[in-house]
């Protein structure tokens, strides 16, 4: 008699998804991956990765890929009215900038290789705690473990039940993906190193913000800042002459934004009372949606989908609802304050003064949750 595979079913093929069911399935379980948009891709532009969710890529053994089109800039540097608040070099510490696209690929061919199925076009409705999976055709499937990984609007959160609160700032971003255009940069500023990150603030006489990020040698992420409640700033395609006059500088770039299609995204918060119910768990913005202050929304939802496929892999099929809750209880804390910082630096706009990565503030960037050691405490 060989032993029965367990099995597991996921919404949502974004990145929470896509680890969760990359780590199940090398660990031997049988997985499912439903996406409810009819193509597999991902939204957004750029992204910057820390430790904690490059140590949960290489564990899937899926560095090599990643590296392949991505970076590590010299410095991150801050800016206010284009005078330098900080440059921090970052020595010994694991970072990568690259695309959205690159990232979702590399965790696609991940989650491939090891086996899992992912469906473009199937919609899941909700979830019991049983143990079954709903889909909008009207159908359903049992499983031994059901993840909702589905975004910020979460239809298997939703059906659950689960309290939440949201929090909104009152700033957003538009992002984009534009060509480096260095040689351009370089003829306006020669002595500005445009292979740093560089976080371009303004406040007084008017709230903007550029986040510079080279993500490789051919693409730049750029995020674009402003208040909410600010029409022009936030106005998409983007005001080109407003957004020139702030930043000369980055004109090269700027002037490819405005051409190029975009949304404007409020920050948000969002804080779940608990995070399991019986076989059912959510993860990612799901379960924690956060400002992307720290760049951690996506490292925060990569670490705790790693932690929670060592979890539930290690308890028995009658012990996994009491296994979800002790993960929750041992992990969540340190998405807790991620959140929390994030949040207050989104509602301060503190990161203008640069010399963020230290502290509370780079606690999460650090984190390896590959290590079964991480939570010993050491006398």
């Amino acid at each position: 008699m060989t032993d029965r595979r367990r099995r597991a079913e996921i919404s949502g093929g974004g990145f929470a998804g896509l680890t969760a069911a990359a780590a199940l399935a090398q660990m031997g379980w049988s997985v499912r991956v439903h996406e409810k948009a009819p193509e597999l891709r991902t939204e957004g532009a750029g992204i910057v990765l820390w430790n904690n969710s490059l140590q949960v890529i290489q564990k899937l053994g899926a560095l090599p890929d990643l590296m392949s089109k991505s970076m590590t800039p010299p410095a991150y540097e801050t800016r206010m009215n284009n005078v330098i608040q900080s440059q921090e070099t970052l020595d010994g510490h694991r970072w990568r900038t690259l695309t959205r696209p690159h990232l979702y690929e590399t965790l696609l061919i991940a989650a491939r290789e090891a086996g899992v199925e992912v469906l473009a076009g199937s919609e899941v409705t909700g979830a019991t705690a049983e143990g079954v999976i709903t889909f909008a055709d009207g159908s359903s499937a049992e499983a031994d473990l059901i993840i909702g990984a589905d975004g910020v609007g979460s239809a298997v959160r939703d059906s659950l039940g689960i309290p939440l609160t949201r929090e909104r700032s009152r700033d957003g971003i538009t992002r984009f993906l534009v060509p480096r255009r260095k040689a351009e940069l370089q003829a306006l500023e020669p002595d500005t190193e445009w292979d740093n990150v560089i976080d371009f603030w303004n406040l007084d006489p008017r709230v903007l913000r550029v986040l510079y990020t080279p993500a490789n040698d051919e693409e730049l992420y750029i995020a674009l800042m402003s208040p909410a409640a600010d029409a022009d700033g936030s106005r998409v395609p983007i005001d080109l002459p407003l957004w020139t006059s702030v930043f000369p500088q980055l004109a090269p770039v700027l002037e490819v934004a405005a051409e190029t299609p975009g949304k404007y995204y409020g920050y948000q918060t969002t804080r779940l009372d608990y995070w399991s119910d019986g076989k059912v768990v959510v993860i990612g913005d799901a379960a924690h949606a956060m400002c992307p202050a720290l760049a951690q929304g996506a490292g925060s939802a990569m670490q705790n989908a790693w932690t929670l496929a060592v979890a539930a892999t290690a308890a028995s099929d009658a012990d996994l609802p009491e296994a979800l809750k002790e993960w929750e209880r041992i992990e969540r804390p340190l998405t807790d304050r991620t959140q929390d910082r994030s949040q207050w630096y989104a509602d301060t706009r503190e990161m203008a003064k640069g010399g963020q990565f230290t502290g509370e503030s780079f606690e999460a960037a650090q984190y390896n949750p590959t290590d079964p050691h991480r939570h010993e405490v050491h006398a």
